[in-house]
């Protein structure tokens, strides 16, 4: 499946939580805390959905970030494997690609997802959701971004914040970089 093909998905499964909870597209976005056009712009896949907007999503209105992600239902209460290299993938953007690594466990209080990022010249886009995020880099470097704050790291580096504060990164080095997040 193509990277638009999983864009458009996730947009579906938007405004099918919408249409299920029997909101408007005014009411939602007010609920989000967002200007209507842009929750349009999201719902009609229009534009990249950030995964801090997903999971604000799942959090308000009590679903798992995987349904609306990935489409699945995660099933397992007491534990749950995922082998390397084969948790459920979204390619959110061109430069983006997740995995998630807990997609088969329910209920979860957080989101472990290994994260692969394309070098790219783009601006770094800044968004923020509520919460903590943890990240640790697993190959390459990162240029993170919190606020005023720049914040390269190393492979091997972790780093945890707030990230209710305006976030976003980039790889360095003209390289592909990896890390693990834990969204909360």
């Amino acid at each position: 499946m193509t990277r638009i093909e999983q864009m458009e998905q996730v947009a579906t499964r938007l405004k099918g939580l919408r249409d299920a909870l029997s909101l408007t597209t005014a009411q939602i976005a007010s609920f989000l805390n967002i200007d209507e056009q842009t929750y349009i712009s999201y719902e009609e896949g229009l534009c990249d959905i950030p995964l801090g907007f997903l999971q604000h999503v799942a959090n308000l209105f009590d679903v798992e970030l995987n349904v609306l992600l990935f489409g699945e239902e995660p099933k397992m209460n007491s534990y749950y494997v995922t082998r390397a290299g084969k948790g459920t993938r979204v390619e959110r953007t061109k430069a983006y690609s997740y995995q998630s690594l807990a997609a088969g466990f329910k209920n979860r209080n957080f989101d472990p997802l290994f994260v692969t990022v394309e070098p790219n010249d783009n601006p770094i886009t800044l968004n923020s959701h509520e919460g903590q995020e943890w990240n640790c880099v697993v190959e390459g470097r990162m240029e993170l971004h919190i606020g005023d704050k720049i914040i390269v790291l190393e492979t091997g580096d972790s780093i945890m914040y707030d990230s209710s504060r305006p976030h976003g990164m980039k790889a360095l080095d003209g390289k592909m970089m990896k890390f693990i997040t834990i969204i909360s």
